[in-house]
Protein backbone atom coordinates (compact mmCIF):
# COMPACT_ATOMS: atom_id res chain seq x y z
CA UNK A 1 0.00 0.00 0.00
CA UNK A 2 1.32 3.38 -0.87
CA UNK A 3 1.90 5.68 2.04
CA UNK A 4 -0.33 8.69 2.50
CA UNK A 5 2.68 10.91 1.76
CA UNK A 6 3.47 9.14 -1.49
CA UNK A 7 -0.18 9.19 -2.51
CA UNK A 8 -0.24 12.93 -1.97
CA UNK A 9 2.93 13.32 -3.97
CA UNK A 10 1.38 11.32 -6.81
CA UNK A 11 -1.78 13.38 -6.51
CA UNK A 12 0.17 16.65 -6.88
CA UNK A 13 2.07 15.25 -9.86
CA UNK A 14 -1.16 14.11 -11.55
CA UNK A 15 -2.82 17.46 -10.96
CA UNK A 16 0.25 19.16 -12.45
CA UNK A 17 0.10 16.80 -15.40
CA UNK A 18 -3.58 17.50 -15.85
CA UNK A 19 -2.91 21.23 -15.76
CA UNK A 20 -0.23 20.85 -18.46
CA UNK A 21 -2.56 18.61 -20.46
CA UNK A 22 -5.29 21.20 -20.32
CA UNK A 23 -2.91 23.91 -21.43
CA UNK A 24 -1.31 21.94 -24.24
CA UNK A 25 -4.21 19.74 -25.30
CA UNK A 26 -7.07 22.16 -25.11
CA UNK A 27 -5.56 25.61 -25.14
CA UNK A 28 -7.67 26.39 -22.08
CA UNK A 29 -9.88 24.47 -19.64
CA UNK A 30 -12.94 26.09 -21.17
CA UNK A 31 -12.19 24.66 -24.60
CA UNK A 32 -14.01 21.33 -24.33
CA UNK A 33 -13.20 19.69 -27.62
CA UNK A 34 -15.13 19.81 -30.86
CA UNK A 35 -16.10 17.73 -33.85
CA UNK A 36 -13.25 17.52 -36.37
CA UNK A 37 -13.95 18.73 -39.94
CA UNK A 38 -15.19 15.92 -42.19
CA UNK A 39 -13.60 15.55 -45.61
CA UNK A 40 -16.48 13.51 -46.97
CA UNK A 41 -19.34 15.65 -45.73
CA UNK A 42 -20.59 12.86 -43.39
CA UNK A 43 -20.66 12.69 -39.61
CA UNK A 44 -17.87 14.65 -37.97
CA UNK A 45 -15.43 12.86 -35.67
CA UNK A 46 -15.23 14.03 -32.09
CA UNK A 47 -11.86 15.30 -30.84
CA UNK A 48 -10.51 16.90 -27.70
CA UNK A 49 -9.40 16.31 -24.13
CA UNK A 50 -11.66 15.90 -21.10
CA UNK A 51 -10.28 16.27 -17.57
CA UNK A 52 -12.12 15.13 -14.45
CA UNK A 53 -11.13 14.97 -10.78
CA UNK A 54 -12.73 14.51 -7.38
CA UNK A 55 -14.67 11.75 -5.63
CA UNK A 56 -12.74 8.50 -5.28
CA UNK A 57 -16.07 6.79 -4.53
CA UNK A 58 -17.28 7.67 -8.04
CA UNK A 59 -13.90 7.15 -9.69
CA UNK A 60 -14.39 3.45 -10.69
CA UNK A 61 -17.49 4.41 -12.69
CA UNK A 62 -15.84 7.40 -14.36
CA UNK A 63 -12.71 5.39 -15.16
CA UNK A 64 -14.74 2.69 -16.92
CA UNK A 65 -16.86 5.29 -18.71
CA UNK A 66 -13.69 7.00 -19.91
CA UNK A 67 -12.31 3.74 -21.28
CA UNK A 68 -15.56 2.86 -23.07
CA UNK A 69 -15.95 6.40 -24.42
CA UNK A 70 -12.40 6.55 -25.77
CA UNK A 71 -12.90 3.17 -27.47
CA UNK A 72 -15.82 4.72 -29.37
CA UNK A 73 -14.08 8.08 -29.86
CA UNK A 74 -10.37 7.40 -30.41
CA UNK A 75 -9.51 11.07 -30.98
CA UNK A 76 -10.77 12.05 -27.53
CA UNK A 77 -8.62 11.68 -24.40
CA UNK A 78 -10.32 11.50 -21.00
CA UNK A 79 -8.05 11.96 -17.97
CA UNK A 80 -9.56 11.01 -14.59
CA UNK A 81 -8.02 11.55 -11.15
CA UNK A 82 -9.32 11.33 -7.57
CA UNK A 83 -8.53 13.66 -4.71
CA UNK A 84 -11.93 13.69 -3.02
CA UNK A 85 -15.16 15.57 -3.67
CA UNK A 86 -13.82 18.82 -2.23
CA UNK A 87 -10.91 18.75 -4.65
CA UNK A 88 -13.21 18.07 -7.61
CA UNK A 89 -15.53 20.93 -6.76
CA UNK A 90 -12.65 23.35 -6.19
CA UNK A 91 -10.87 22.40 -9.40
CA UNK A 92 -13.94 22.62 -11.65
CA UNK A 93 -14.86 25.95 -10.07
CA UNK A 94 -11.42 27.45 -10.71
CA UNK A 95 -11.21 25.99 -14.23
CA UNK A 96 -8.40 23.51 -13.54
CA UNK A 97 -10.54 20.61 -14.82
CA UNK A 98 -13.60 20.27 -17.05
CA UNK A 99 -15.56 18.04 -14.63
CA UNK A 100 -15.62 17.93 -10.82
CA UNK A 101 -16.89 14.64 -9.37
CA UNK A 102 -18.64 14.79 -6.00
CA UNK A 103 -20.62 12.58 -3.63
CA UNK A 104 -22.42 15.61 -2.21
CA UNK A 105 -24.09 18.73 -3.57
CA UNK A 106 -21.90 21.79 -4.05
CA UNK A 107 -22.05 24.01 -0.96
CA UNK A 108 -22.90 27.70 -0.73
CA UNK A 109 -19.23 28.62 -1.22
CA UNK A 110 -19.72 27.72 -4.90
CA UNK A 111 -22.97 29.67 -5.44
CA UNK A 112 -21.25 32.20 -7.74
CA UNK A 113 -19.17 29.61 -9.64
CA UNK A 114 -21.83 28.86 -12.28
CA UNK A 115 -21.59 25.12 -11.63
CA UNK A 116 -23.97 22.81 -13.52
CA UNK A 117 -24.93 19.58 -11.72
CA UNK A 118 -25.28 16.24 -13.53
CA UNK A 119 -26.46 13.30 -11.35
CA UNK A 120 -25.01 10.17 -12.97
CA UNK A 121 -25.62 7.34 -10.48
CA UNK A 122 -26.87 6.30 -7.07
CA UNK A 123 -24.06 5.00 -4.84
CA UNK A 124 -24.80 2.65 -1.92
CA UNK A 125 -22.37 3.18 0.93
CA UNK A 126 -21.57 0.59 3.56
CA UNK A 127 -20.18 0.66 7.06
CA UNK A 128 -17.40 -1.88 6.92
CA UNK A 129 -15.44 -3.74 9.59
CA UNK A 130 -12.46 -6.04 9.58
CA UNK A 131 -13.65 -9.59 8.91
CA UNK A 132 -12.53 -10.64 12.41
CA UNK A 133 -15.15 -8.39 14.03
CA UNK A 134 -18.10 -10.52 15.17
CA UNK A 135 -20.69 -7.73 15.00
CA UNK A 136 -22.97 -8.02 11.95
CA UNK A 137 -25.36 -5.13 12.56
CA UNK A 138 -25.12 -1.61 13.93
CA UNK A 139 -28.02 0.66 14.69
CA UNK A 140 -27.72 4.26 13.59
CA UNK A 141 -27.25 5.28 17.23
CA UNK A 142 -24.48 2.70 17.78
CA UNK A 143 -22.67 3.66 14.58
CA UNK A 144 -22.92 7.35 15.45
CA UNK A 145 -21.52 6.81 18.93
CA UNK A 146 -18.61 4.79 17.52
CA UNK A 147 -17.72 7.48 14.98
CA UNK A 148 -18.16 10.21 17.61
CA UNK A 149 -15.80 8.32 19.95
CA UNK A 150 -18.38 7.59 22.68
CA UNK A 151 -18.27 3.82 22.10
CA UNK A 152 -14.67 2.60 22.09
CA UNK A 153 -14.90 -1.19 22.53
CA UNK A 154 -16.74 -3.79 20.44
CA UNK A 155 -18.18 -5.41 23.58
CA UNK A 156 -20.37 -2.31 24.03
CA UNK A 157 -22.30 -3.29 20.87
CA UNK A 158 -22.36 -7.06 21.39
CA UNK A 159 -18.95 -7.96 20.04
CA UNK A 160 -15.70 -9.20 21.48
CA UNK A 161 -13.72 -7.35 24.15
CA UNK A 162 -11.46 -5.38 21.83
CA UNK A 163 -10.77 -1.68 21.27
CA UNK A 164 -12.27 -0.16 18.12
CA UNK A 165 -9.96 1.46 15.55
CA UNK A 166 -11.73 3.99 13.30
CA UNK A 167 -10.51 4.54 9.74
CA UNK A 168 -11.55 8.01 8.57
CA UNK A 169 -11.54 9.93 5.28
CA UNK A 170 -10.21 13.52 5.30
CA UNK A 171 -12.59 16.44 5.76
CA UNK A 172 -12.56 17.15 2.00
CA UNK A 173 -14.12 13.73 1.36
CA UNK A 174 -17.69 13.55 0.10
CA UNK A 175 -18.01 10.07 1.59
CA UNK A 176 -17.18 11.50 5.01
CA UNK A 177 -19.72 14.31 4.58
CA UNK A 178 -22.38 11.82 3.50
CA UNK A 179 -21.84 9.58 6.54
CA UNK A 180 -21.71 12.66 8.75
CA UNK A 181 -25.10 13.78 7.42
CA UNK A 182 -26.88 10.40 7.46
CA UNK A 183 -25.34 8.62 10.45
CA UNK A 184 -24.13 11.41 12.73
CA UNK A 185 -26.92 13.93 11.95
CA UNK A 186 -24.22 16.52 11.27
CA UNK A 187 -22.23 15.98 14.47
CA UNK A 188 -18.44 15.83 14.37
CA UNK A 189 -16.34 12.68 14.02
CA UNK A 190 -13.89 11.91 16.80
CA UNK A 191 -10.32 12.85 15.90
CA UNK A 192 -9.10 9.48 17.18
CA UNK A 193 -8.21 6.83 14.60
CA UNK A 194 -6.38 6.95 11.31
CA UNK A 195 -7.16 8.83 8.08
CA UNK A 196 -6.85 7.54 4.52
CA UNK A 197 -6.93 9.65 1.37
CA UNK A 198 -9.16 7.46 -0.80
CA UNK A 199 -12.00 4.92 -0.59
CA UNK A 200 -9.64 2.21 -1.80
CA UNK A 201 -7.13 3.05 0.93
CA UNK A 202 -9.90 2.86 3.56
CA UNK A 203 -10.89 -0.61 2.35
CA UNK A 204 -7.27 -1.76 2.44
CA UNK A 205 -6.68 -0.29 5.90
CA UNK A 206 -9.81 -1.93 7.37
CA UNK A 207 -8.80 -5.23 5.79
CA UNK A 208 -5.33 -5.11 7.36
CA UNK A 209 -6.25 -3.63 10.77
CA UNK A 210 -7.86 -5.96 13.35
CA UNK A 211 -10.97 -4.57 15.10
CA UNK A 212 -11.23 -1.63 12.71
CA UNK A 213 -14.26 0.11 11.20
CA UNK A 214 -14.67 2.50 8.28
CA UNK A 215 -17.04 3.37 5.45
CA UNK A 216 -16.77 2.94 1.70
CA UNK A 217 -19.09 2.87 -1.27
CA UNK A 218 -19.97 -0.66 -2.32
CA UNK A 219 -17.68 -0.96 -5.38
CA UNK A 220 -14.81 -1.08 -2.89
CA UNK A 221 -16.13 -4.10 -0.94
CA UNK A 222 -13.65 -6.94 -1.05
CA UNK A 223 -12.51 -10.04 0.77
CA UNK A 224 -11.20 -9.29 4.25
CA UNK A 225 -13.80 -6.66 5.06
CA UNK A 226 -17.44 -7.09 6.02
CA UNK A 227 -20.35 -4.74 5.33
CA UNK A 228 -22.52 -4.67 8.45
CA UNK A 229 -26.27 -4.14 8.33
CA UNK A 230 -27.43 -0.61 9.14
CA UNK A 231 -30.44 -0.57 11.46
CA UNK A 232 -30.96 -4.25 10.62
CA UNK A 233 -31.06 -3.73 6.84
CA UNK A 234 -28.43 -4.87 4.36
CA UNK A 235 -27.70 -2.68 1.34
CA UNK A 236 -29.38 -3.76 -1.87
CA UNK A 237 -31.05 -2.17 -4.85
CA UNK A 238 -34.50 -3.14 -3.57
CA UNK A 239 -33.84 -1.85 -0.05
CA UNK A 240 -32.68 1.50 -1.37
CA UNK A 241 -35.64 1.76 -3.71
CA UNK A 242 -38.16 0.86 -0.98
CA UNK A 243 -36.57 3.30 1.44
CA UNK A 244 -35.43 0.88 4.14
CA UNK A 245 -31.66 1.26 3.53
CA UNK A 246 -30.68 4.87 4.15
CA UNK A 247 -26.95 4.86 3.54
CA UNK A 248 -26.56 5.98 -0.07
CA UNK A 249 -25.84 9.11 -2.05
CA UNK A 250 -26.39 10.65 -5.47
CA UNK A 251 -23.17 10.79 -7.44
CA UNK A 252 -22.65 14.11 -9.20
CA UNK A 253 -20.45 15.41 -12.00
CA UNK A 254 -20.22 19.21 -12.15
CA UNK A 255 -19.28 21.38 -15.10
CA UNK A 256 -18.63 25.10 -15.12
CA UNK A 257 -21.70 26.19 -17.03
CA UNK A 258 -23.39 24.07 -19.68
CA UNK A 259 -20.96 21.50 -21.14
CA UNK A 260 -20.00 21.59 -24.80
CA UNK A 261 -18.02 19.49 -27.26
CA UNK A 262 -16.27 16.39 -25.95
CA UNK A 263 -17.24 17.14 -22.35
CA UNK A 264 -20.94 17.18 -23.23
CA UNK A 265 -20.54 14.04 -25.35
CA UNK A 266 -18.82 12.26 -22.43
CA UNK A 267 -21.58 13.18 -19.98
CA UNK A 268 -24.27 12.23 -22.52
CA UNK A 269 -22.52 8.87 -22.90
CA UNK A 270 -22.59 8.20 -19.13
CA UNK A 271 -26.30 9.12 -18.98
CA UNK A 272 -27.18 7.08 -22.06
CA UNK A 273 -29.58 4.13 -21.65
CA UNK A 274 -26.86 1.73 -22.75
CA UNK A 275 -24.35 2.80 -20.07
CA UNK A 276 -26.98 3.30 -17.34
CA UNK A 277 -28.73 -0.04 -17.96
CA UNK A 278 -25.59 -2.10 -18.37
CA UNK A 279 -22.32 -0.73 -17.03
CA UNK A 280 -23.64 1.12 -13.98
CA UNK A 281 -24.85 -1.97 -12.11
CA UNK A 282 -21.89 -4.04 -13.29
CA UNK A 283 -19.78 -1.47 -11.46
CA UNK A 284 -21.95 -1.90 -8.30
CA UNK A 285 -23.59 1.49 -8.59
CA UNK A 286 -27.30 1.98 -9.33
CA UNK A 287 -28.93 3.91 -12.20
CA UNK A 288 -29.34 7.65 -11.70
CA UNK A 289 -33.12 7.47 -12.18
CA UNK A 290 -33.64 4.59 -9.70
CA UNK A 291 -35.59 6.67 -7.21
CA UNK A 292 -37.67 8.36 -9.92
CA UNK A 293 -39.35 5.12 -11.06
Amino acid sequence: MLSVLSKRAIGFAMVATLGLGVLTGCGSSNQQGSPAPSQGGGAQELTGTVTASGSTALQPLVNQAAKDFMDKNPKVTVNVTGGGSGTGLKQVADGSVNIGNSDVAAGPEFKDANLKEHIVAIAPFAIVVNEGVTVDNLTKDQAAKIFEGQIKNWKEVGGQDAPITIVHRPESSGSRKLVQQIVLDGKEFTKEGVTQDSSGAVATAVKSTPNSIGYVDTPYLQQGIKAVKFDGVAFSKDNIKNGTYKLFGSERMYTKGEPTGAVKAFLDFILSNDFQNNRVEQLKFLPANLLQK
